[in-house]
């Protein structure tokens, strides 16, 4: 049966526990609470359709910012080319195979196209897949691949997606400075979502091949992506300086919220950056332990002692260490 829960349900929260949307500190997601400063967008932007110019911009940006040569294109979000990659990717059989647990909207979209899936917990399991799907660094539990084993993968599956949404934290972790135009069956997925903290505006990344790029190009259509959502993006991934700094500012955060919490029945299983996975006696319990205080976690019904973290605003930090005090 395929698992439709997500974090990010704050409504459901809120229909459940009360309260006004702005008391609450919603964890449930993985998304950077500080988000990458935007300007003031101009009119022209909203007023006129995206022009090739802003596009090639946009994918330009991207492809220096990701260290690679390969060719690209920007979509509504990862969660777009999830949608469409599982009726791009050729078919010789209905195999696929997902390194689980994981983000289950990869589940989702490929049993949607008539695909057969098998949930794997080693690289190994994943061999002789038609195609086969890797989030790198994993979510929920932060399990990292090395470039190698992918690029070792890739040797023994029809295609191989790379899911990279949380690899802005770790750039060494990214393939995409691995590959050339002779890797024609990898397709690696990023969102400017996570770690840039926009995850409104819907900007997300595919590449791969060209090949394989016109086939998305095809399925998604004309102007896919908004015009201030290419400009804002062209800008974040052309800072470096926020960038580094952002990742030294997460990696602190993330230690603070693992300090917090450990003297509380919450030990660390695994996670990233960006979100922190604990292992408790009662998942349930603890979420509404925080719930009854206007804090919103993320559980899961096929782990009910693990509960997920994300990092709170900086306003957020002194709720948390009251109640965790309690």
């Amino acid at each position: 049966m395929i698992n439709l829960e997500h974090g990010g349900d704050l409504d459901r929260a809120i229909a459940h526990y009360g309260g006004r949307k702005q008391d609450w500190i919603d964890l449930s997601t993985g998304i950077n609470p500080t988000s990458y400063p935007v300007a003031e967008i101009a009119p022209n932007l909203l007023r006129d359709l995206p022009d090739q110019g802003l596009v090639n911009a946009t994918k330009q940006a991207a492809k220096k910012a990701y260290n690679t040569s390969l060719a690209c294109i920007p979509l509504a979000g990862a969660q777009q080319a999830i949608q469409l990659f599982p009726s791009i990717v050729k078919k010789s059989t209905d195999n696929a195979s997902i390194y689980s647990p994981s983000y289950n909207e990869h589940e989702i979209q490929l049993r949607k196209a008539g695909w057969q899936v098998k949930y794997c917990t080693s690289i190994e399991e994943m061999r002789n897949a038609d195609c086969a799907v890797v989030v790198n660094p994993n979510n929920p539990d932060g399990k990292q691949f090395s470039p190698d084993v992918l690029l070792d993968l890739a040797n023994d599956v029809g295609t191989l997606i790379i899911d990279e949404s949380f690899c802005d934290l770790y750039p060494n972790l990214s393939i995409l400075p691995h590959l050339n135009d002779k890797h024609h069956n990898i397709i690696i997925l990023r969102s400017l979502g996570k770690f840039y903290g926009l995850a409104g505006i819907r900007l997300g990344f595919v590449f791969a091949h060209q090949e394989v790029i016109n086939e998305f190009a095809k399925a998604a259509g004309n102007w896919a992506v908004s015009g201030p959502a290419l400009a804002i993006g062209t800008t974040a991934l052309t800072d470096t300086n926020w960038r580094h700094q952002m990742r030294e500012n997460l990696t602190k955060d993330a230690l603070r919220l693992d300090a917090l919490t450990s003297p509380n029945y919450l030990h660390l299983v695994g996670g990233t950056d960006l979100f922190r996975l604990y292992h408790c006696d009662d998942a349930q319990n603890m979420q509404d332990r925080l719930a009854q205080h206007q804090i919103w976690s993320r559980i899961f019904s096929y782990a009910p002692n693990w509960i997920r973290l994300g990092l709170p605003p900086q306003h957020g930090w002194q709720r948390l260490e009251k109640l965790f005090k309690l």
